[in-house]
């Protein structure tokens, strides 16, 4: 086992000590003045002591044991008051820095070694100034004892309370860490909602924009011109109002009511708009009454009429000349939204450019209600199906549903 140097401290306790211890005994000041041992004999207490000393911090129990017997052989010559001095530190630092086991026996042990003998002497005697011999013993073993027992305590406690303030500012840390990482999370689930509306809201009306100003541009007949410029104005017009719309959802009204959400109820005007932009569509609804169907939540009536909304501006973008169907589903548990176009051999036509968000968005949607949805080719290639089903009891949305 490796000996580690001495603490500067313990190192400067001993010098002290025997330098001090040295000084008395030339100068002849002594504790006792009859003793059996006579002479340089206190000078070995004295030194081993010392070098006690040196070790008190790693041998806590060897230094209260050695200590303890050669205080007991201090006596037996003319004795030093610094190695009695010296043994009150050794008492000390034998509890401050020994295990727990050992700080609490030292103490237990010198409170009761002090008690014994004010009790034996008081017996012996019969008289109470017999108490006054064990207040030296007390003085010299309990006193220290107590003392490195309460600093230690003290240590401990000190200790402890800077553990959990060290705790707590790793747990304040994570909490910082976790609520950014939420924040963060919620930027970019409000940004993909908005993304969302607004490629919703803004598709359809300028798809019909392009698709009727490339025939206003390509027709010579001017009232065909005249018609799809009148479709050009009013799609630029509801989507100005949707624009604005979805700018109040940014922006908190001033009278504090929310603005009206497209439902389920406005599919009709929707299927209607959609056949002024020239596609030949129909809308059923099963069961087709309004009583035999169950309640609708809010955020399910926004994903559905958000997607028929996607599913029509892409009729009129890529669908083969031919009917479009509508067909909402209400089930006690889901609403299903099938969408049917059809397809020119096989293969979508292209009237305006798309980017494939209107995909991404429609599956996101039915996503965020824990839905299914599917979009592809369906009766051997000759009609395009979209198909989500949103049910209607999950749990809460993570979108917003104004």
């Amino acid at each position: 086992m490796s000996i580690r140097r001495p603490h500067r401290f313990d190192a400067s306790i001993a010098a002290a000590g025997l330098l001090g211890g040295l000084l008395l005994w030339l100068v002849g000041l002594h504790t006792q003045t009859d003793a059996p041992l006579r002479g340089p004999w206190v000078l070995l207490p004295l030194t081993v002591v010392a070098a006690l000393e040196l070790c008190r911090r790693d041998r806590p129990l060897l230094v209260f044991a050695l200590g303890t017997a050669l205080a007991v052989a201090d006596q037996c010559t003319t004795g030093s008051l610094a190695t009695l001095v010296m043994y009150t530190d050794l008492v000390y630092a034998s509890v401050l820095y020994g295990s727990p086991a050992l700080a609490r026996r030292i103490p237990l042990g010198t409170g009761l070694f002090t008690l014994v003998v004010a009790l034996g002497f008081l017996a012996w005697l019969r008289q109470a100034q017999a108490l006054m011999i064990a207040v030296p013993i007390g003085v010299l073993t309990f006193g220290p004892a107590a003392t490195g027992a309460l600093v230690r305590n003290h240590r401990e406690a000190a200790r402890t309370a800077r553990r959990e303030a060290a705790q707590h500012l790793r747990l304040a840390e994570q909490s910082a860490r976790l609520a950014e990482l939420d924040r963060a999370q919620a930027v970019a689930a409000e940004r993909a909602r908005m993304a969302r509306e607004l490629h919703d809201m803004v598709a359809n009306r300028l798809t019909a924009i392009a698709i009727h100003s490339t025939a206003a541009l390509s027709l010579d007949d001017p009232g065909s011109s005249r018609q799809s410029l009148g479709v050009i104005r009013e799609n630029s017009v509801a989507g100005l109002t949707e624009m604005r719309g979805m700018i109040g959802l940014l922006r908190e009204r001033e009278d504090g009511e929310p603005l009206a959400v497209p439902t389920l109820d406005g599919l009709s005007a929707l299927v209607a708009q959609a056949r002024a932009n020239g596609l030949e569509v129909a809308l059923r609804t099963v069961p087709d009454t309004a009583d035999a169907r169950p309640p609708v939540p809010a955020p399910v009536e926004l994903a559905a009429y958000r997607i028929a909304q996607e599913c029509l501006t892409n009729a009129l973008k890529h669908a083969a000349p031919g009917p479009v169907e509508v067909r909402l589903t209400h089930r006690p548990d889901a609403l299903t939204v099938r969408v049917t176009s059809c397809l020119t051999d096989g293969h979508p036509v292209s009237r305006a450019p798309g980017s494939g968000a209107g995909l991404i968005g429609m599956r996101e949607r039915a996503a965020l209600l824990h839905g299914e949805f599917r979009a592809g080719p369906v009766e051997q290639g000759r009609c395009w199906e979209v198909r989500a089903v949103l049910p209607l009891t999950t749990a809460p949305p993570l979108e917003d549903p104004r």
